[in-house]
């Protein structure tokens, strides 16, 4: 549905976006992450129509975005970066101004416009013109405008940022409700990566405009140093250098002055058995012994550090 292929983008001697290539399936929510200054706003730009690439193309659902602009962009619901909305409008007649500009009226416009509403509940501030609404609720206008004629393709660049916890759930609810069950792509680009583990079905890291890393979240949380690792919390410390002679075990972290140990494995070993068979004979004083899957936060600054070196 989503084909990126050699895309490139250089603004004078700065290369934004660098031969990039991927292609995103119906039914995939899709995390696009990289630290910023990455090039992935000049992506969506490209990918969304509003930037012209230097090399290389795209296209959405078939229609290539620079020959077939309109046709591409019908197919999409985007929401850009810092949701930029008109000031002066208040939430409701914006949003029944997106509407006519997507081809609705009367009743079905009025329809949409409420149905959007209802998604981001907001209700309460639709006569309010958008320059009085706090960051969140701008956020939640932006986000309503691009999901107002249920798109194939929905772009959303930051999507919570600037909303509290409890917003960032409904969205992330809303984002996961969309994409279930349904032949459409969600792509969201974001340097948060608690978004990738709440919400993304597969992720992409870039750095400097180039592809690092490409997987499902398991996956690359398998490339981190802390898979299979082993956290073991005590009420007391104890001598933790013993296991350092089990078969498997490649390094302990200590925390806490000794009453929080990371027991890490060597690649592909299993080690949470050997480790707790070991605190048993030894009567360790365990409050909790648990497997970690990987922390992606580690992943992403290994990636992002060795393609800046």
């Amino acid at each position: 549905m989503i084909n990126i292929n050699s895309l490139t983008k250089r603004f004078g001697e700065h290369v934004a976006v660098d031969n990039l290539s991927f292609a995103v399936s119906p039914g995939e929510v899709l995390g696009f992450l990289g630290p910023n200054g990455a090039g992935k706003s000049t992506t969506m730009k490209m990918l969304t129509g509003f930037l012209t690439p230097d090399g290389g193309s795209a296209s959405v659902c078939g229609f290539d975005i620079q020959t077939q602009t309109l046709q591409a962009q019908q197919q999409m619901g985007y929401l850009p970066e810092g949701a930029p909305c008109y000031g002066d409008m208040r939430v409701k007649r914006f949003l029944e101004f997106i509407a006519e500009i997507r081809g609705y009226s009367g009743a079905e416009k009025h329809k949409r416009v409420a149905w959007a509403a209802e998604q981001l509940e907001l209700q309460a501030v639709m006569g309010q013109s958008i320059e009085t609404l706090s960051k969140g609720f701008k956020r939640r206008v932006g986000l309503a405008q691009a999901i107002l004629h249920d798109p194939k393709v929905l772009i959303l660049d930051e999507p919570t940022d600037g909303l509290d916890p409890n917003q960032k759930f409904q969205v992330r609810k809303l984002i996961q409700q969309l994409a279930e069950g349904s032949n459409k792509i969600v792509v969201i680009s974001t340097h948060i990566l608690e978004e990738v583990s709440a919400v993304c079905s597969r992720a992409v890291v870039i750095a400097h405009g180039r592809l690092l890393a490409d997987g499902t979240p398991d996956e690359l949380e398998a490339r981190s140093r802390y898979h299979q690792a082993v956290t073991v919390d005590l009420a007391q410390p104890v001598d933790s250098l013993p296991l350092l002679a089990l078969p498997g075990v490649l390094e302990v972290e200590s925390q806490r002055d000794g009453q929080l140990l990371t027991v890490l494995a060597k690649p592909g070993e299993v080690i949470f058995p050997a480790v707790g068979q070991y605190a048993r004979e030894h009567n360790w004083p365990v409050r909790e012994l648990s497997v970690e899957r990987g922390r992606l936060d580690e992943v992403f600054r290994r990636l992002t550090a060795e393609e800046a070196a």
